[in-house]
């Protein structure tokens, strides 16, 4: 059975969407970064970077959110959670790879400067610059990535609960969503969808 390691407000959102998309039965722990839980001797047996997500499967454990999502993906492909033709499959690749190498760390910068910079002076102004790079990012998903109504058209994917997690970082960041009607659409077609709604409870 899967384990999922997960904290509020992180990337761990994503798969835990997907986990409950699966219907198959699994454990979600709670991972308490307000007690620095994330730092404790046994969570860093699990994933000595001490972030979540971590991913305990029957054959041992897996982190990073789009190495996760592929696996879940792989693991169930009755569920065609990820397209089978190489070239989509690259294209759903391409737009996670593009949230986990760029639209996190942008994110990131607002709250977490002090993994840039000692300077707190350098750290308000990663946050002084947090919605105009956000905002960028938006618009590179709604020209360039978000086909419609699902990151890569007409079928849920592995992508789009991690599309459903930056629009709320976006929210967070102070980014105006009604600018981005795509994005704004698709977050309102997720939040009809039953997995949604369990996980999200967890998460907020």
């Amino acid at each position: 059975m899967l384990n999922l390691y997960y904290a509020k407000g992180t990337a761990a959102l994503a798969p835990h969407i997907i986990i409950e998309e699966i219907g198959k039965e699994y454990e979600a722990t709670f991972v308490d970064f307000s007690k620095a839980e994330q730092t404790s001797p046994e969570f860093l047996k699990l994933n000595p970077k001490g972030r979540v997500p971590a991913l305990i499967t029957p054959k041992g454990i897996l982190t990073e959110t789009p190495t996760i999502l592929t696996y879940l993906a792989n693991t169930n492909p009755d569920l065609s959670l990820a397209p089978t033709d190489p070239f989509e499959f690259a294209r759903a690749q391409s737009f996670n790879d593009y949230v986990n190498s760029t639209v996190h760390v942008m994110h990131a910068h607002g709250k977490r400067g002090a993994r840039w910079a000692d300077d707190i002076a350098a750290h308000e102004s990663m946050k002084a610059k947090l919605t105009e790079n956000m905002t960028e990012c938006a618009k590179m998903i709604e020209t360039h990535f978000l086909t419609g109504p699902f990151v890569l058209g007409d079928n849920f994917t592995i992508c789009d609960p991690y599309l459903y997690l930056v629009t709320r970082w976006l929210v967070d960041d102070d980014v105006t969503l009604d600018a981005f009607p795509k994005i704004s659409q698709h977050r309102d077609l997720m939040n009809q969808r039953a997995s949604v709604a369990t996980v999200i409870k967890l998460h907020d």
